[in-house]
């Protein structure tokens, strides 16, 4: 019998799923601040943890770090309002399983669980699924003509992109057109990965060289030998690690940790950032040295938003998985639900959009999913909702979906000069700051 753990401060919906989870048969334990969440989960080993985002002290991603900083892989999912998505994509990065949008749909949540204790524990490095979505925009045709240009040849690659958008993907595309197809691909989050597990994922280590190290380990360079490593967020690795990384892909030589052995190998590196890693070299965190070793080619994958006609190409396969997965047989989408997906900025991307067909397939039992099968406040968002359900969804949310809506404007029309727009919003910077960080703007200005 799976056990899960809540941390949830709203006394109401804790309740509310505690008592769902026991009559689906699952035991609970739950928290209603990080501190306590924190405590439980350094005392008690648990199947799934189920956070919510926003916690008096904290948020769902503190624990989520104590988790995977304290070596605990436990999956754990982030229950979030629809204005935290750029917030719950960046958790994904950081190691969660998925997230799911207030209020929580018990079907959707049921899914979510059973997925999440069906899958490999560990960090994810698991060879990636086959299949990769072609677009047809201009954007996309881009990304393909310099995917065919370097795959055949052995140069490391960085690949750039906002999270949500198919770096993953894009790196088994080039991996399956190089030489090295056939090879092992591996994948690995850096994100995931505390300065010690780093190391043992990475170059492997032999028994007794830490705490717990019962056995030896062979890293990912090994496992991989022969053919590609993809390396996610790689920002995220600490200075030490970075430098064990160079000489690994200078002299094609690692050393596992405790042991004298030297192993050679003869992997092809591909990295991917949300962020640009010049700024990380300018600011520090990131060596130059390293950067230029990685930097021999660079991708830059466009957002969902830029990829207008492909939007559609992505709805109708997103809508072919969640029907196989969900077992339903919806065949197409309202011209107004339609409407509103393709005028959707899309801040998660792929991600985000995978999400919402996901749940609106789950939701429909006919054959078309209409408006009714959107998220509440993706409605609000784009304008489109009944006066009637605005009323009933509450004046704050309304109030909340301008707000962003005017800060979001005011940042666009001062070109992300954020000491005018205080001014403008006539609010002090760090008002601003906290609004920006709570509508996931932060994002946008940089």
């Amino acid at each position: 019998m799976a056990k899960i753990l809540i941390v949830e401060d709203d006394a109401t919906l804790l309740q509310i799923l505690e008592g769902f989870l026991h009559k689906n048969g699952y035991v609970t334990e739950s928290a209603a601040n990080l501190k306590t969440g924190t405590k439980l989960l350094s005392q008690n080993t648990y199947d799934i943890l189920l956070l919510d985002y926003r916690l008096p002290d904290g948020n769902g991603l503190d624990v989520l770090a104590h988790a995977r900083h304290s070596g605990i892989e436990t999956p754990a999912v982030i229950m979030t309002s629809f204005n935290d998505v750029r917030t719950a994509v960046r958790a994904m990065q950081a190691g969660a399983f998925d997230y799911i949008i207030k209020p929580v749909n018990p079907d959707e949540l049921l899914s979510t669980i059973k997925k999440a204790l069906t899958q490999p524990q560990g960090p994810s490095h698991q060879p990636t699924e086959n299949g990769f979505i072609a677009g047809t925009s201009e954007a996309s045709d881009k990304l393909y003509e310099y995917i065919d240009l370097v795959a055949p040849t052995d140069l490391a690659v960085i690949i750039q992109g906002e999270s949500g958008t198919g770096k993953e993907h894009a790196a088994k595309f080039i991996h399956q057109k190089s030489k090295r197809t056939g090879k092992p691909f591996m994948a690995v989050d850096c994100g995931a990965l505390s300065n010690e597990l780093a190391a043992s994922e990475l170059f492997g280590h032999v028994k007794g060289a830490f705490t717990g190290a019962l056995q030896d380990k062979k890293g990912l360079f090994e496992v991989a030998d022969g053919g590609t490593l993809f390396l996610d967020e790689i920002g995220n690795l600490s200075y030490e690690i970075q430098v064990k990384l160079l000489r690994a892909l200078q002299e094609r030589i690692i050393q596992p940790m405790g042991s004298t052995k030297q192993i050679k190998t003869n992997v092809r590196i591909i990295a991917a950032t949300n962020d640009d890693l010049i700024n990380s070299v300018n600011s520090g965190t990131f060596r130059q040295d390293l950067y230029h070793r990685l930097n021999e080619f660079k991708i830059q994958i466009p957002p969902l938003r830029q990829r207008d006609n492909d939007i559609v190409l992505f709805i109708d396969h997103f809508i072919k998985l969640a029907n196989i997965e969900l077992e339903r047989n919806v065949k197409t989408l309202s011209a107004e639900a339609r409407k509103i997906l393709l005028t959707y900025d899309w801040p998660g991307n792929l991600r985000e959009l995978k999400n919402v067909i996901k749940r609106m397939v789950l939701l429909t039992r006919a054959e078309e999913a209409g408006v009714e099968a959107l998220p509440e406040e993706m409605l609000i968002f784009n304008g489109d909702q009944p006066q009637a359900q605005i009323q009933y969804s509450g004046l704050k949310s309304v109030n909340e979906a301008n707000e962003r809506a005017l800060i979001e404007k005011t940042l666009k029309e001062v070109k992300f000069n954020k000491s005018k727009a205080a001014r403008v919003l006539n609010i002090d910077r760090k008002t601003l700051y906290n609004k920006m960080e709570r509508y996931g703007l932060d994002d946008v200005a940089d």
